[in-house]
């Protein structure tokens, strides 16, 4: 295989087209670093779905009252139609409280290799239950929260169907059902994922450019694999510490899960799939505008000062990771009752 830089330069040269060499070296490169979000959700290990579970997540995902307030549900801070997130720095959470992070979109979250920014969730399922029992974001209790769906008469035979056995109504099947649901929230066929099962005209010429510095500049070292990211840890900062202005002093990242030194200030890379519709930016969620998170990431990560082209460039190939949005229909949840528990607001 001819080398890849060669290709770039022909590239990077502004060439409206390249040889078919040069066509098939860039696309052998790029589909040994990354790969096409598919089409169908994949399994979840012990979690087997089916309709019915789905279908159950879904109106778990939308319901407010397994919050303590009635007043938030997963959706609020992971808005489906707004790219999976809720275009906050931080989010609102129980009494008007801010959690200490931005919210990371659930969007293609069953491909990461944990769940939150310091990976303390190993999948989706323990990601489900976090906030539920979050004081600062639902503030309930897994007692309560089956309390609540237990006095919600509509639920009960959701729950029989779609588990079975005598009591069904359970905070672990809570997570089991929500996490299923989550897992559906995929976007494939992206120009990326297009160019990378072979069609040469899904990427424009200067996507084609970004998507070789992306490469040559070393941001595929960390930002690979299905998600263009997600699928390791690393320090924010490698060559240059960002400012207090983007990456606040006192979050330690996952140091805070390991307490181990050697974590302090490392976070799980965060897919890129999608990104230009998920404003903030970071996990402080202190920069809202892309061509700025790209230059930061330049100079912190990689030591490379980016030119305003090469920004452009970069951030071009970073719209073509957008992808078909889940299709969701607003779920009709099941009515209190007189006896249903009330909010505690």
């Amino acid at each position: 295989m001819r080398p890849f830089t060669l290709v770039s330069c022909l590239v990077l040269a502004g060439a409206c087209t390249a040889p078919a060499w040069a066509q098939a070296d860039r696309v052998a490169q790029a589909r040994g670093l990354f790969k096409p979000i598919p089409t169908q959700p994949p399994a979840l290990p012990g979690n087997p779905a089916s309709p019915a579970r789905t279908a159950l997540g879904r109106m778990l995902y939308f319901d407010p009252r397994l919050s303590e307030s009635h007043a938030i549900s997963c959706n609020s801070c992971h808005m489906i139609g707004m790219g999976g997130v809720d275009l906050q720095q931080t989010s609102l959470g129980h009494r008007w409280q801010h959690g200490g992070r931005n919210a990371p979109t659930v969007y293609n979250a069953v491909f990461d290799v944990a769940q939150f920014w310091d990976g303390r969730a190993k999948d989706l399922e323990q990601q489900a239950g976090g906030p539920l029992v979050n004081p600062i974001e639902m503030d309930a209790t897994a007692t309560h929260v089956v309390e609540q769906l237990k006095g919600i008469p509509g639920y009960a035979p959701l729950f029989a169907k779609a588990f079975g056995g005598s009591d069904p109504i359970t905070f672990d099947n809570v997570r089991r059902a929500i996490a299923l649901f989550e897992a559906t929230l995929i976007t494939p066929n992206a120009p990326f994922d297009r160019y990378l099962k072979g069609d040469g005209k899904a990427l424009d010429a200067q996507q084609m450019q970004g998507l070789a510095l992306f490469i040559d500049k070393g941001c595929a070292a960390c930002h690979n694999g299905i998600n263009v990211g997600g699928g390791r840890y690393a320090p924010f900062g490698v060559v240059e510490r960002p400012g207090a202005d983007i990456l606040p002093p006192g979050d330690k990242g996952r140091f805070a899960v390991t307490k181990t030194v050697s974590d302090e200030y490392v976070f799980r890379v965060p897919s890129l799939r999608n990104v230009a519709l998920t404003p903030p930016y970071f996990h402080s969620g202190k920069v809202w505008d892309l061509r700025q998170a790209v230059a930061v990431m330049g100079s912190s990560q990689l030591g490379a000062k980016l030119t305003d082209a090469e920004v452009d460039r970069i951030t071009a190939f970073l719209g073509a990771l957008t992808g078909d949005q889940p299709q969701v229909t607003l779920p009709i949840l099941p009515p209190s009752v007189a006896t249903t528990p009330q909010p505690n607001p």
